[in-house]
Formats: structure tokens, C-alpha cells, sequence
């Protein structure tokens, strides 16, 4: 089904072959892309300049915010803000409304474009509206993926946007680029995600595909509907690749004439003698129906072979959460809910900008016509992924279909993707067509004994165990013919509602704050001593942003940099908040002039002649942190906090490297493991020199209880601006000064 080709192979015809003399990475879709929107000569080392930005209502407010201290006056390029994340005011009272009030202000002030609640999901809304080929687009969501319309795209953190909003650039060593040839035709009954969960299988462990960018290009294309191409590019990020680009033809051109943006269209494909770094071949006509198990999208298995070994993965399912999610033995039940070779699931959701794209409701209303979803436990919820999108099944009839056969037909929203919507009963386990299944995003809470699961699955899999009362039942076993609807784009309900102030802004206009909208705290330079008190230890393999701060819940607080720190690691380890803050005191007593006697014993240890010139911080001690999420609160909370640094084999993906870098957290690798424990400190004398200086070796110590171990810690790969950022504290700083 899949084969990796991890060496370099040059594309010839059609086919790969081995790199000749002339082979180029020019020759790729990618290169002039990229170039196209460098600001310098270097190519090596690219300064990028986006054509537009996107941010949904838990980022943007965060983003405004640090730009403005840093001296914002206008937009000066088309910045998108959706409200799909916070469109239900879940906790908190008025302020997720306070959020979307604010968002509105500075639309106005600043000369952006507002997308009120329930119109659409950002990822449709900038595929429908701005999505072009040859473009590139920024976004604050690590979905943020249009290569399947010749647009690349790369989501991160919301430092990164504040930096185009301030007229700077994205600074990145030009990545590698992957082709992934495809070949064949789709069966009846797989769809995109069916593919994509395939690929993501493929890749991710290994780290194939990490921080490149991967470019779509083969003869099974062309069968391929635009929507299915881009169902399949927007869980590209789960692969935990940089961006994604698509050969374009006649179908992107019509999708972009559809949409209005004719012009927007450009034929896009390699050319002979194509250098590409590495590859992979997926032969599509060999792609099940797929699904991925608790606790990760790259927990893939064919649905058929799920069914044989179901005991056996379910039982890993439920060890993993005890092992690594604070779940009591029998805590979690998934065995129980597979019998006499039947999986029983709780819940069906099709949402998102991965699931609820038209063809997919399409394909779900073709099986469930004349069906029932049941009256039993099993539900089913569909989120159209845009206004326009629920208007074209309002007509066709299926919506109707859909509510016909029991399921509830919801406004668009991201919600059952990160946790804030559809959470199933307690150890239930629910079947999704969004983009994640991380631990906790179904709205579990182990800690008070509340568990829950999600798999992902494709909308076509989704309906066909809809229409069997909740057995899953993969959708390329089915004897169904699928019906070619066309889909007509219609703008109306964005004219209606949404606010386009771009080149057109009013300065005069008053922002908007709700009492949960406050400033960042102030954070200071960097020391060049510095004491880190080890704050959490985390030895799991991976860690997800959503551990470091949790979705769901604590969504509402992102406009309340004190209020969600209070969040951060709570449901990895519920005591980092304790150990950090109580560093952080320390660190404040130290600024105000009094000598923090509490430390006098680590002071003797180390030798320290004037303890009181010390800099006081915490540390994060972890594996592979920041898989997951853009969202720049994984980071930002532990600054908050008073962390200056994590400690890491290495980190899960680039963005969270750089949110690190951005909030003043020294991004430490280890080559081997650091021995120390939560409540011993890290002394590091000379840190800000060796910073300033581009040292990449950093001579440490470890204090636990009055023993000194030297360690070697490890600052690698930073630019100029890098070391800036760090040697001010923050992006903020680093602006102001």
C-alpha cells in the first residue's frame, strides 16, 4: 500500500529514478513557491513573507495582544479572523462572547476580516476565499494545510504572526521536500481520511516526513475530486511535516472558478529532473478502509485487521492509558466493547475541516438514505464545515437525509476535534472524521475518574456504523452507489455576516476588552546566572501540546495568561503548577531586593559568591514535547509560570520549538539522559555569554540535595534572531527594545 524511499530520486516521466547531474531542486513545485516569497538572495536560508494569515477566537486575541505591545498600527496583509474554536460559551460565562467582541474591534482598528461564530471553520473558510496556487498562507492552527489547491501553508505558533504583522519574516534553512507519488484509483467506500490515517501510519513514528514539505504529485490524481485531495492534505500535519503542495490540473481550476477566484488558478506540476529528498509511493487502489485507535492518529490499522486483533490492540489501547495517563487498571474498558467478533462504538461525529467537507456529508447521506442510526446508545453528530457548505445540503437533500436517519446537523465548529463538543459517557468510545484523537480531547478527566476515547475514522466508515446501529462496519465493504453531486460554492452568508475591513482600517475605533482579555505579564532579560528548579519530569515518549496545556475546557481561559497557566501540565502532572509557581516567588522576592534564604543550602552547593545575582526559574525535563497543536500557550503558560527552558531529546515538531524560542524558553536538547528529579535545581553559570556568543555546548549542574553531577546541555541551530529573542526574555521584549 505504502513504500518509503529514504534516499534522494529524481523525477523523470512520471517515475522516480536515480539522481542524475542535472537534477535540481528547482525543478520542484515547491522551489519557486518558496523563493517566490524569500525576501533575500539566500536561498539556503529562507525569510518568508506570507500572502495572507488566518487565526481562529483561542489564538487571535493572544496574538493582537503581544502585537500591539510591540508596536502594531495596522494589518498590513490580509489577516482572517474565524470564530470556530470558542463558538459555544461552555464555561466561563460571557467571555468567550468577550473574545469574539474583541475580535470584531480589531477587525475594524486594525483592517482585518472577521468571521462570526458558526459561519465557518478557518481551514474552509480560507480554502473557499484565499487559498491560491503558487500562494502561501500562515495560520495560529497546525491544520493549516490548502496544497491541494496549489497553496502552501504552514500553521504556527502566534509569535510567528505576530512577526508578519509587524512587517518581519519567517525565517527558515530551506526545508527538504518529499515526493509522494500517487498511483491507482480509489475503491468504492475509502475516503480521504482512509488515506491520509494510511500515510500518517506510514510516517509518523519514524519521522519520515518531519519539519519537510511534501509534495503531492502521480497519475492517481487526477481521479481524484478536489475535496478528497484536500481532505487528505489537511491531516498531512499529523505526519508532522512543515507544509504541503499538489500538482494542480482542470479540477483546481474549476474548484477555484467555483469559488469565484478564477484568476487564482496556476498549472503547477514538476518538471523533469525534479530533485526530491526522499519519497513515498502510495498505491491507492490498495487503501482500506482505515481506522486509528486510541490515543494517537498514527495508531492505524485497516479496519479488517482491527476486527481480527481486536482484544489484543484494544488491551494495548487501555495498558497505554494506564501507563501513561494517570488511568486506574480497569479504569478504561474497550475489550468489553467487542463481542462475538462485533466492535461496539458509542458515538459517530463527522466535523471539521478534515470531516465535514461536502463530499464526505454527500457520501454519508448515500449510505444512511432510508437507514437508522437507532435508538439506542450510539449517536451521530455531522458539522457542515461551512455556511456555504450546509446551504448546498440544505438544497440537495442531504441534510435532510441525514436528520431523517437520526443524526443531529450542527453549525459549523471545531469543537469535537479539541475536546469542547460532543463528549461521549464515561468510558465510552467514540468514532470521529476530524483531525486528532489525542488523550483528553473527547473531555476526559482521569484524575476524577472521568475516561473516554476517541478513533478516527472517514465519514463513509462513520455512516456505515451509523446505519448499523453503532457496530463498526467499514465503509469498503459496502455494495453502495455513490451519487455525483455537484457542488455550487454560494458566498451569500459570508456577505451577510461577515466583516472585511482589509486596506480599510480605522484606527480610532476602541478595542474591545472583556474582564478575562488581559495583558502579558512583564518578562525580563535573561541572566547569565541562571537556577532552574526542575519543575516536572515527563518520560513519556511523546508529549502533545494538549498535555502541556489542555484543550477542551480550558479554551475559554486563552485570553487570561495567569488563568490558563494555572491549567498548564494538570492533566500530566497535576503538581508542575505547584513546583513552578513556587520558583517563581523565589524569583520575585529576588527582584524586589531580598535574599530568597530558602535556597542558602543550593547557594553553599554551588559555590555561590552573590547568590542574589542569580536568576530564579523552573525547567520542564521531557522526551519529545510539542506534538500536536500550534497553539503558542504550550509555551507561554510555562513562561507565565516562570520557565525559562525545557529540557529534550528532542522536540516533537518545529513550531513548538520555535513558540519556545518566542516566549524566552531555552530550547536545551540532551544527548543522554539529565539525573534529576522534580525539586533539584540546574545551575548554569555564564548562560547569557554563551547565548550571545552562538555556543551550542552548555556546561551544567545538577543539585540534589547538596550532590553536584556535571551535565552537558545542548543550544543547537539558532539564528541571530534567536539568540536575540532569548537574550531579551521574549518577542515582546525583543520588539519593545
Amino acid at each position: 500500500m505504502i513504500k518509503l524511499i529514504n534516499e534522494k530520486v529524481e523525477y523523470q516521466n512520471g517515475t522516480f529514478v536515480t539522481p542524475t547531474q542535472s537534477a535540481t531542486r528547482e525543478n520542484t513545485i515547491a522551489y519557486p513557491i518558496l523563493t517566490a516569497h524569500n525576501t533575500t538572495n539566500d536561498t539556503h536560508k529562507l525569510k518568508i513573507r506570507f500572502d495572507a494569515m488566518a487565526s481562529h477566537d483561542i489564538t487571535y486575541v493572544g496574538i493582537i495582544q503581544t502585537a500591539r505591545a510591540s508596536g502594531l498600527e495596522k494589518f498590513p496583509l490580509p489577516y482572517v479572523l474565524t470564530n470556530c474554536h470558542n463558538s459555544l460559551c461552555a464555561v466561563g460565562g460571557t467571555i468567550n462572547e468577550d473574545d469574539h467582541a474583541f475580535g470584531l474591534s480589531a477587525a475594524k482598528k486594525y483592517g482585518g476580516i472577521y468571521v462570526p461564530a458558526h459561519q465557518a471553520v478557518i481551514h474552509s473558510f480560507m480554502r473557499e476565499n484565499f487559498a491560491g496556487c503558487g500562494k502561501m498562507i500562515l495560520g495560529s492552527d497546525s491544520h493549516t494545510r490548502y496544497g491541494a489547491l496549489g497553496c502552501m501553508a504552514i500553521g504556527e505558533g502566534g509569535p510567528e504572526l505576530v512577526k508578519q504583522l509587524l512587517n518581519r519574516t519567517y525565517d527558515i534553512p530551506y526545508p527538504e521536500v518529499v515526493a509522494v507519488r500517487l498511483t491507482g484509483k480509489v475503491r468504492p467506500g475509502v475516503g480521504p481520511q482512509d488515506v491520509a490515517l494510511a500515510l500518517i501510519g506510514a510516517t509518523f513514528a519514524s519521522g519520515f516526513v518531519k519539519n519537510r514539505v511534501l509534495e503531492f504529485i502521480g497519475d492517481g490524481i487526477a481521479d481524484l475530486p478536489i475535496e478528497f485531495r484536500n481532505g487528505i492534505d489537511v491531516m498531512t500535519t499529523e505526519t508532522t511535516c512543515l507544509s504541503s503542495v499538489w500538482v494542480t490540473d482542470e479540477k483546481t481550476e474549476k474548484y477555484l472558478e467555483n469559488h469565484g477566484r478564477k484568476g487564482d488558478y496556476k498549472q503547477l506540476a514538476p518538471k523533469n529532473g525534479a530533485l526530491y529528498d526522499r519519497a513515498v509511493e502510495i498505491d491507492l487502489s490498495k487503501v482500506e478502509s482505515m481506522i486509528a485507535l486510541p490515543f494517537h492518529p498514527s495508531n492505524v490499522y485497516t479496519v479488517r485487521e482491527f476486527l481480527a486483533n481486536a482484544p489484543e490492540i484494544l488491551a494495548k489501547c487501555e495498558q497505554y492509558a494506564e501507563e501513561n495517563l494517570g488511568v486506574k487498571k480497569g479504569g478504561i474498558r474497550l475489550v468489553e466493547k467487542f463481542n462475538n467478533g462485533k466492535m461496539q462504538i458509542d458515538q459517530g461525529v463527522i466535523a471539521g475541516c478534515a470531516g465535514g467537507i461536502y463530499d464526505n456529508l454527500s457520501a454519508a447521506a448515500d449510505i444512511l438514505a432510508g437507514a437508522s442510526t437507532g435508538s439506542g446508545d450510539f449517536s451521530l453528530s455531522v458539522y457542515p464545515a461551512s455556511a456555504s457548505v450546509m446551504t448546498q445540503t440544505f438544497r440537495d437533500g442531504i441534510a435532510e437525509t441525514l436528520v431523517q436517519a437520526g443524526a443531529t446537523y450542527r453549525s459549523a465548529f471545531c469543537g469535537p476535534c479539541f475536546g469542547a463538543g460532543d463528549v461521549p459517557k464515561n468510558n465510552g468510545l467514540s468514532l470521529r472524521h476530524t483531525t486528532r484523537n489525542f488523550p483528553m480531547r473527547e473531555g476526559a478527566k482521569p484524575k476524577d475518574g472521568q475516561i473516554a476515547a476517541v478513533a478516527l475514522a472517514d465519514a463513509r466508515t462513520i455512516a456505515a456504523t451509523a446505519a448499523n446501529g453503532g457496530i463498526l462496519t467499514p465503509a469498503d465493504s459496502l455494495n453502495i452507489t455513490y451519487t455525483e453531486r455537484e457542488y455550487v460554492f454560494d458566498d451569500a452568508p459570508y456577505k451577510s455576516r461577515v466583516y472585511d475591513g482589509y486596506n480599510n482600517p480605522m484606527p480610532e475605533t476602541e478595542l474591545v476588552f472583556g474582564p478575562n482579555i488581559t495583558d502579558w505579564p512583564t518578562f525580563y532579560p535573561l541572566a547569565d546566572k541562571l537556577l532552574m528548579r526542575v519543575a516536572s519530569v515527563i518520560t513519556d515518549p511523546i508529549t502533545t501540546t494538549d498535555e502541556l496545556i489542555p484543550s477542551g475546557d480550558t479554551s475559554s481561559y486563552r485570553s487570561n495568561p495567569e488563568k490558563l497557566s494555572s491549567f498548564a501540565l494538570s492533566r500530566k502532572d497535576p503538581n508542575y503548577v505547584t513546583e513552578a509557581k513556587a520558583e517563581r516567588e523565589n524569583e520575585k522576592l529576588r527582584r524586589a531586593g531580598e535574599h530568597v534564604s530558602a535556597l542558602d543550602g543550593v547557594y553553599a552547593a554551588i559555590g555561590a559568591e552573590n547568590p542574589d545575582d542569580i536568576m530564579l526559574a523552573s525547567v520542564v525535563l521531557a522526551e519529545r514535547p510539542g506534538d500536536g497543536s500550534a497553539r503558542e500557550q504550550a509555551a507561554s503558560c510555562q513562561r507565565v509560570l516562570g520557565g525559562v527552558a525545557n529540557i529534550a531529546l528532542e522536540y516533537a515538531t518545529k513550531r513548538y520549538r520555535s513558540n519556545l524560542i518566542n516566549w524566552g524558553m531555552l530550547p536545551f536538547t540532551k544527548k543522554s539522559d539529565i539525573p534529576a528529579k522534580v525539586g533539584d535545581y540546574i545551575y548554569i553559570d555564564g548562560i547569557r555569554e554563551a547565548v550571545a556568543n552562538g555556543k551550542t555546548e552548555i556546561a551544567a549542574t545538577v543539585v540534589s540535595n547538596g550532590t553536584l553531577t556535571p551535565c552537558t546541555l545542548y543550544l543547537e541551530n539558532l539564528t541571530d534572531e534567536d539568540r536575540q529573542i532569548l537574550l531579551d526574555g521574549c518577542l515582546i521584549n525583543y520588539y519593545k527594545r
